[in-house]
């Protein structure tokens, strides 16, 4: 009750304000990495330290929100390029978002992406979390934030949310191979008299081993969901955020999910008319279900690609 009648006080103290209510907001957005979930335990620790280096520009970005009542574009800052991070760069990137822009009042995002060389636009609609608003609050700045908290799925492609598997799962994995090598082992054993050339059950197994082996894929997953946690301010009473986030009282001046943070670390704010919005047009405008499918058939033609280049990336392309 003490949170809602907080809430209820600073939104109706802001309504006039909120009619003609404009800004920019900055923000600051870092993302770990465990070396151990891509076998870093088998790395030295200052190869550690210069992957990391490397990888810095990738990891730690500032973006602005430029947005007004009903409309925002989330754009990271513009920078001159290091030509850091390589071919694992270039993946990367293939998996995170471009210019975003939403329209609060048609709940649409349009996002720009960039997949392997191929612009793309996806129109969506915004994904409305069902967000729990908590009565915990903190200063960010000069601004009162409250928090409250989500659970987003997650597209089962997204690699820039990859892991490594749970290590139980990989034993047993291991164990259940170990087996099925006995097994073919002893079939082979029984069926001394067959014609050398004929294939067996034991040839077939080791055969489609030597190809799991190969897939570099077999030791990471991607999370069904997470949970996904947000402080914003009704002090600015616009239901914005960064990114695809959207649907609370007040904008969003923090974000925590997974392995980013997602931290405001300035505002500027206007009554007045701020920059024009203007929604992005670069790429071939596609849905939602129609990218994921685009990624998915892209991902399985590398993933048999590698098998069969014996871990070498087989041919390489494009679309």
């Amino acid at each position: 009750m003490k949170i809602l009648s907080f809430l209820v006080v600073v939104l109706i103290s802001a309504t006039s304000f909120a009619q003609n209510i404009s800004g920019k907001a900055y923000y600051e957005s870092k993302t770990t990495v465990d070396m151990g979930d891509f076998g870093g335990r088998e790395m030295s620790e200052q190869m550690k330290k210069t992957i990391a280096e490397r990888m810095k520009n990738m990891l730690e970005k500032t973006y602005i929100l430029t947005f007004n009542k009903n409309e925002s574009v989330y754009a990271e800052e513009e920078k001159l390029e290091t030509g850091a991070g390589g071919g694992f760069g270039m993946m990367m990137n293939s998996f995170s978002a471009g210019v975003q822009y939403k329209n609060l009042e048609k709940n649409q995002i349009l996002e720009e992406r960039e997949f392997f060389g191929k612009q793309f636009l996806i129109n969506d609609t915004i994904s409305n979390l069902k967000w729990t608003v908590t009565d915990e609050k903190k200063m960010i700045g000069n601004y009162l934030a409250v928090k409250a908290t989500a659970i987003k799925k997650i597209d089962e492609n997204d690699f820039s949310m990859a892991r490594r598997r749970n290590r139980d799962g990989d034993k047993k994995k291991d164990e259940k191979k170990g087996n099925q090598k006995k097994e073919a082992s002893t079939a082979l054993s029984s069926q001394g008299n067959k014609d050398e050339n004929t294939p067996t059950d034991g040839d077939e197994a080791n055969v489609k081993e030597k190809k799991d082996d190969n897939d570099p894929m077999n030791d990471i997953e991607v999370p069904k969901e997470v949970e996904v946690t947000a402080w914003f301010t009704p002090q600015i009473p616009v239901s914005n955020g960064p990114g695809e986030y959207a649907g609370l009282p007040g904008l969003i001046l923090e974000m925590n999910m997974h392995r980013t943070t997602i931290l405001c670390s300035k505002i500027v704010l206007s009554t007045k008319a701020g920059d024009k919005i203007e929604a992005p047009e670069k790429g071939d405008e596609v849905s939602r279900e129609e990218y994921n499918k685009i990624v998915k058939e892209k991902m399985d033609e590398m993933r048999e690609n590698f098998r069969g280049g014996g871990g070498r990336g087989g041919r390489r392309g494009g679309f």
